[in-house]
C-alpha cells in the first residue's frame, strides 16, 4: 500500500506499507492491502505501520480524517509528529497535541463562564430598567 500522510502546509509522509494500525473513535483497527474501501475519522493518537521489510514504524496525530482506496491509503490531520522512536513519540504527542487541547478545554470553559456571566448582567440591567 502507498500511506500518504498530510498535515496543512506539506505532505509529511510518503511511504510504502505492508500493515497500518490507527484509532477511530469506536476503538483501533488495522488495514491490510486487500481490505475493503473506506473512509474513517481518527482520534488524536499513534499511527503505526510496517514497512516492506518489517520494520515498524510510527506517527502521531491529532484528529483527522483516513481514507483508503484501492491500495492508497490518505491521512489528512492538522497536526502530526513521525517518529521511530515510540517512547519519544509518545512524549511528543502528549506535550505538543494532546496537551494543547486540555487548554483549549480550558479557554472554552474560562469563555463560556464570562459569557454566562455577561448574559445574567445584561438580564439585570433590562429588568431594573423594563
Amino acid at each position: 500500500m502507498r500511506l500518504q500522510v498530510f498535515v496543512p502546509t506539506r505532505t509529511l509522509l510518503d511511504c510504502s506499507a505492508a500493515k497500518i494500525v490507527a484509532q477511530a473513535p469506536n476503538g483501533a483497527f488495522g488495514l491490510l492491502p486487500r481490505h475493503v474501501d473506506f473512509v474513517t475519522a481518527l482520534v488524536p493518537g499513534i499511527l503505526s505501520w510496517v514497512d516492506p521489510d518489517g520494520v515498524e514504524h510510527w506517527v502521531g496525530t491529532d484528529e483527522g480524517v483516513l481514507v483508503k482506496q484501492a491500495r492508497d491509503v490518505h491521512v489528512t490531520t492538522r497536526q502530526a509528529i513521525a517518529s521511530d522512536d515510540l517512547a519519544t513519540l509518545r512524549q511528543r504527542l502528549r506535550e505538543e497535541i494532546l496537551m494543547p487541547d486540555e487548554q483549549d478545554r480550558a479557554a472554552r470553559t474560562a469563555l463560556s463562564r464570562l459569557e454566562a456571566g455577561m448574559i445574567r448582567r445584561l438580564m439585570e440591567l433590562q429588568e431594573r430598567s423594563g
